[in-house]
């Protein structure tokens, strides 16, 4: 396989089409290796428009959709990043070549070494793995400018705004099966946030998500 010419496939048939026209995050496809991030057995498919399976179970988000998050997300070079789902660490490597730093929260130990693995192969340094439950925020490092939560939230916990800078942004896939909606939030002072819906998906929820209370008949 010719793997520039995947990529370029990758980015022109898949990322392009999904309104991701910004030129520094097309950009920065190519210069942060794909396949670098992805579990040798699947390489071979490292580009392809799919979810790849992780160790544990779990699986990277499809091309276009980190793609289309970054873009959103505007992640400028002074701001600190929290990832909630390090899965392969190549969403994190994407945000760190973006930000000043990245603390990315993994709840399995086997993906946060896999993560931690692949981050430090691949001469990112601004970018720290830290085991944990990030399922309702992670307030060491807080607040921060920008958060990325990289699995599904049936409901968006209160928790995770309050740890946002004002003008900081949440990148976020909100509600339950079949159709979630791809937010962004933006804190627009100590109280407001704007909620700008982006498009619409299904991303596996994060485990231990808050899920909204059930109703009694």
């Amino acid at each position: 396989m010719n793997i520039e010419q995947a990529r370029f496939n990758m980015i022109e048939q898949q990322i392009r089409p999904w309104d991701v026209l910004d030129l520094d995050v097309l950009n920065l496809l190519s210069i942060v290796k794909r396949e670098n991030y992805v579990p040798a057995a699947y390489r071979n498919i490292a580009f392809a428009d799919l979810e790849i399976p992780l160790p544990g179970g779990e699986r990277m988000l499809a091309p276009k959709i980190e793609a289309r998050i970054l873009q959103e997300l505007t992640v400028h070079k002074g701001e600190t990043v929290l990832e909630i789902g390090a899965g392969s660490g190549y969403m994190a490597a994407l945000l760190a070549h973006r930000g000043r730093s990245v603390t990315t929260v993994e709840i399995s130990p086997e993906l946060a070494e896999f993560a931690k693995q692949n981050l430090a192969a691949n001469g990112v340094t601004n970018a720290e793995v830290v085991v944990g439950d990030g399922a309702r925020g992670w307030s060491q490092g807080a607040p921060f400018d920008v958060i990325c939560v990289s699995g599904g939230l049936p409901v968006m916990p209160q928790e995770f705004l309050e740890l946002l800078n004002i003008g900081g942004r949440i990148a976020a896939f909100v509600g339950t099966a079949p159709v979630m909606e791809a937010q962004i939030i933006t804190r627009i002072d100590e109280k407001q946030f704007r909620v700008s819906a982006v498009f619409e998906t299904f991303v596996a929820p994060l485990k231990n998500a808050l899920h909204p209370p059930a109703f009694n008949f």
